[in-house]
């Protein structure tokens, strides 16, 4: 997440908070192609090892008293397991590494972007839309796996009056097919407002007059913001808990 400040030729600032969001070849320059590394690469592959560092390597000696490491992949690990298992029931369980594994690398990846001059890959469209459409069609491939012609039934309100059911089916069809579109905006949206918020107080920090309130103002933004790292990892993993409640249990 870049902070700094860019000066024009007259001497006044010039704000370019999106730039932070730019992808660049990590070696060279260029144009970036299907199988450039780039800095979003760098990013996302830094995630996979705060992951790996924290399940694998911080509880490999399993001890009795944990070290802080260890409490915190089990807090981790407790916290989701509870949740798939109130959302989903005893039946969802057996999809909890997935669910498991896709909050572990939002959170970090949210986290990790608030380093000084990161770059935060799931402020990124073509980032978060890739994860909401596994779970959508993992989500809809196990629906009709496990229920057949039954999970249509979740389409269907057969609480509801026979009258106005094709209407309601009409809603719940495009309310479905547009949860991977909520789903990925939701997260990437929310990322990058803040994060363009930050540079833009950055940016004013540099005029003396009012330093002091950018200054506040970043200090409250970026609390703010560890505060939506986490709480868009916690709700993309329970909509994908919903999600795959509605697999598993398609009727109204």
């Amino acid at each position: 997440m870049a902070t700094e400040d860019v000066t024009g030729e007259s001497g006044g600032l010039v704000f370019h908070p999106m730039d932070q969001f730019i992808v660049e070849p990590l070696f060279g320059a260029g144009a970036v192609g299907m199988f450039t590394i780039t800095n979003v690469t760098l990013w996302m592959a830094l995630a996979v090892v705060c992951i790996v560092a924290l399940m694998v390597l911080g509880t490999s000696k399993r001890a009795v008293i944990p070290t802080r490491t260890q409490s915190v992949a089990e807090l981790a690990y407790g916290f989701i397991y509870k949740m798939v298992e109130d959302v989903t029931g005893k039946e969802g369980l057996k999809y909890f590494p997935y669910i498991f594994t896709l909050f572990l690398y939002i959170v970090f990846a949210n986290f990790l972007g608030l380093i000084p001059t990161a770059f935060t890959t799931t402020s990124h469209f073509a980032v978060t839309v890739v994860l909401a459409l596994a779970v959508f069609l993992a989500v809809t491939i196990l629906g009709f796996v496990l229920n057949g012609t039954k999970f249509l039934y979740l389409f269907w309100p057969t609480s509801a009056p026979l009258a106005i059911r094709p209407v309601l089916m009409i809603i719940e069809l495009i309310s479905y097919f547009v949860r991977p579109v909520s789903h990925s905006i939701r997260l990437a949206g929310n990322l990058m407002a803040g994060h363009a918020v930050i540079k833009v107080f950055a940016g004013f920090a540099a005029l003396v007059a009012v330093s002091p309130l950018a200054v506040l103002g970043i200090v409250a933004m970026y609390g703010l913001e560890i505060l939506v790292a986490f709480i868009q990892a916690y709700v993309f993993t329970i909509l994908t808990c919903v999600y795959l409640k509605d697999a598993l249990h398609p009727h109204h």
